[in-house]
């Protein structure tokens, strides 16, 4: 009787420990091909971008805004009162210096100038005849036969008369200066504005709202403010000789217009801490117009002959900054540098990199030091789109097959040490 009780319990338990066994095996299988699966993973390179780091001259640029204002402005005024009898210029007219803008009734100028005239010809009559009287009282007086007196009398009415007649030419010439400020004439080349005063308007000398205003756009200057801390950078550059200043447009690429600076304020402004400078622009395509915001672009310096990498490489950790760089087995090395100058595209390397060395510029998520990559574009140009963005290309689908004959099949067969490297552009 005990020993049919104990046989099924004995039965149960030798399935129930089977069962068990089968479902541990099954995990401790699947754990393996996850495993395998996660070293093969591993054992794929990384694909990656890069770029060869060059030689180049390397431009050092000030950013900053500057505010357009006309080389010149004039105000144009009446300087005599009277009608405007006619206005020679339009609006938005390019003039030269002395064009005539406008024409004041000259008639009473005329008759002033007139007056003076005639008034020196009677002056000059008399002093004409007193002059004879002067010599013929001078030899009676020599021969005593006259007074000298009368002689010295007569002496002093030549130099009165002669007195007189230059009172009369500066007479003349203020009146024929009145009658040619009636012809009113542009003072400077330049751009006229909007007209202030009609034909048949009465205007007075120096009227304050004037008759037009005239602005030099050709050239044409930019008013811009520099940080006192890049103050002496531009003062040493700019007593070396004349700085080249770029007027950029809005997009911050296109270059409206090349000038230089032509001179550096001659003190700081203590309340925002700038300098102001001047710089002059041709203007040969009228792109800067007066009292515009444009952005300005100036030139201090020029590093000639040195590494540069796409801003891109550049990375930054605790110790500082550094790249990924490509070794011949395809296996990238942390490389520690040394950035003296960088803007949003390129940066300049001063020791840690040598021209021609390939850094990483894109995919550093799986990168670590002895990482083997496998690169999807490789040139020292300016950056083009690689293969991989353009999977519809024909030399795309070449690339990749080339690498992958170089890199292995997967199989064992690995490339020869001594083949060359591979590169996108082949």
């Amino acid at each position: 009787m005990n020993s049919r009780r104990i046989l099924p319990l004995i039965v149960g338990a030798l399935v129930v420990a089977a069962v068990g066994g089968y479902v541990v095996y099954g995990q401790q299988q699947q754990q393996e091909q996850r495993t395998k699966r996660g070293r093969g993973a591993q054992d794929q390179p990384a694909p990656v971008l890069a770029a060869r780091a060059t030689i180049a001259d390397v431009p050092i640029y000030l950013d900053t805004v500057g505010n357009t204002k006309a080389l010149n402005t004039v105000t144009v005024r009446a300087q005599v009162g009277g009608q405007i009898v006619k206005v020679g210029f339009k609006e938005g007219q390019d003039v030269t210096r002395g064009f005539v803008l406008a024409e004041i009734d000259p008639r009473t100028y005329q008759a002033q100038y007139d007056q003076a005239v005639a008034k020196k010809a009677q002056d000059e009559a008399t002093l004409a005849n007193a002059r004879i009287d002067f010599d013929r009282y001078t030899r009676l007086a020599a021969s005593n036969s006259g007074s000298k007196q009368q002689a010295d009398t007569q002496k002093a009415l030549v130099a009165q008369l002669e007195a007189q007649v230059q009172g009369d030419q500066a007479a003349i010439d203020n009146a024929k200066t009145m009658l040619s400020y009636t012809k009113i004439t542009s003072p400077i080349d330049g751009r006229t504005g909007l007209r202030l005063i009609d034909e048949g308007n009465l205007v007075q000398a120096n009227d304050t709202s004037g008759i037009v205003v005239i602005t030099q756009i050709q050239p044409i200057s930019v008013l811009f403010n520099l940080p006192q801390q890049q103050f002496p950078q531009v003062n040493a550059a700019f007593a070396k000789g004349p700085l080249e200043v770029d007027a950029i447009a809005g997009d911050g690429r296109t270059r409206i217009d090349r000038g230089t600076l032509q001179v550096i304020d001659n003190q700081m402004d203590q309340t925002t801490g700038t300098v102001r400078m001047k710089a002059e622009f041709p203007n040969a395509n009228l792109q800067l117009w007066p009292g515009q915001f444009t952005n300005i672009r100036l030139l201090v310096d020029t590093l000639r002959q040195v590494v540069v990498v796409p801003t891109a490489a550049v990375q930054r950790g605790p110790q500082g900054t550094f790249v990924y760089v490509i070794g011949d087995d395809s296996k990238v090395t942390v490389r520690p540098i040394t950035v003296t100058q960088q803007d949003d595209t390129r940066a300049v390397v001063a020791d840690g990199l040598k021209a021609q060395e390939q850094a990483v510029t894109s995919g550093f998520t799986r990168l670590s030091n002895g990482t083997r990559v496998a690169v999807q574009a490789a040139d020292g140009q300016p950056q083009e789109a690689s293969p991989a963005a353009t999977p519809a290309a024909p030399e795309a689908g070449q690339g990749r097959r080339k690498r992958e004959g170089a890199e292995g099949d997967g199989k064992g067969r690995r490339r020869s040490e001594n083949a060359p490297a591979p590169d996108a552009k082949q």
